[in-house]
């Protein structure tokens, strides 16, 4: 977790020489454990998500605090996102609930989206806007409408254990998850169907996956210390486990580039 102070500025090593990409600034605003960060599409802010229960936006050059705190959450705020095209902000919180924000007044839209059973582990817009999905406690993946909050469907069922990270393809068209039985399930997006065998390699909780830019890869991260890459068409590890890390492996994601 990060602390309530959101410290700016990246330690790069090049050789045997370190540097600070950006000054270290620190950003205050949260009065408790800082959960979550994302940048909004165009760069120019940041949206962050605390234990206080509430939500932050900074301006990603002052570090000032933008507009009021996000409130409305019964529980820590453990996950958020932005919309493709940034007008909206969705957050997952302890209190089992989904809430969609508007991105420029703070305002929240519609009531929280409900029907999980359990905690919500994660959320994710597809790439076009029109979706948003969610992954829980309760083994299930749920598809909303990310305009009207309505259930598309009925709940995407398949794993053996919760839901801890899900994704889009970058074309929008299939679904990943990893979950707490240590596999990656392939999901059709427009069906719900289950894309062949699941991945299986990882010894423990799959704690974060993403898609490679041109959709051809997927990466893992889990409990197991270890970090995956797959080949999307066959399922097969592309490389042998990439291993350094002495502990569990929370997050995981590619470069702009792939």
């Amino acid at each position: 977790m990060f602390s309530r102070e959101f410290t700016r500025g990246i330690k790069i090593r090049v050789g045997n020489l370190f540097s600070w990409l950006a000054p270290p600034l620190k950003w205050t605003g949260h009065t408790n454990f800082i959960n979550c960060v994302r940048y909004l599409p165009n760069g120019y802010h940041i949206v962050t998500g605390s234990h206080d229960k509430t939500i932050q936006i900074w301006d990603a050059e002052s570090g000032a605090v933008v507009g009021e705190a996000l409130t409305g959450h019964d529980g820590a705020v453990c996950s958020v996102a932005y919309s493709p095209n940034g007008q909206h902000i969705i957050s997952r919180s302890s209190d089992w609930t989904i809430q969609i924000w508007d991105a420029e007044s703070g305002a929240a839209i519609g009531n929280p989206l409900e029907g999980h059973t359990s905690l919500v582990s994660s959320v994710a817009y597809s790439p076009d806007g029109r979706h948003i999905i969610s992954g829980s406690s309760d083994s299930t993946i749920r598809i909303w409408d990310a305009a009207t909050g309505a259930a598309i469907s009925t709940p995407l069922k398949g794993h053996t254990g919760s839901v801890w990270s899900i994704a889009y393809s970058p074309n929008g068209q299939q679904i990943i998850s990893g979950s707490r039985d240590s596999t990656i399930q392939i999901w059709d997006a427009e069906t719900g169907a289950v894309i062949s065998n699941p991945l299986k390699g990882h010894t423990s909780l799959v704690s974060s996956i993403d898609y490679s830019p041109d959709g051809h890869r997927i990466i893992s991260g889990s409990f197991d210390s270890t970090i995956r890459i797959w080949d999307t068409e066959t399922g097969d590890v592309i490389v042998n486990p990439l291993k350094g890390h002495t502990s569990s492996v929370w997050s995981v994601a590619y470069s702009p580039d792939g």
